[in-house]
């Protein structure tokens, strides 16, 4: 099941993602990682939500 990364609804600590980091935003390499925190404090950014890995890697979470 694809879940849109875009609204924060969708992204919970736990949830197993796949995030852009920022020096990858260029090539669009994806990263994947639990969800330790929510970064982003709107509900909905169009590029993604912004977390941070329980491995401490911040990124946005990519469209699954």
């Amino acid at each position: 099941m694809a879940i849109d990364g875009r609204h924060r609804a969708n992204i919970h600590p736990g949830l197993k993602v796949e995030i852009v980091l920022k020096k990858d935003q260029r090539t669009g390499k994806t990263t994947s990682g639990i969800v330790k925190d929510l970064l982003t404090n709107s509900n909905f950014h169009p590029h993604g939500i912004k977390v941070r890995l329980e491995d401490g890697q911040v990124g946005r979470v990519h469209m699954n």
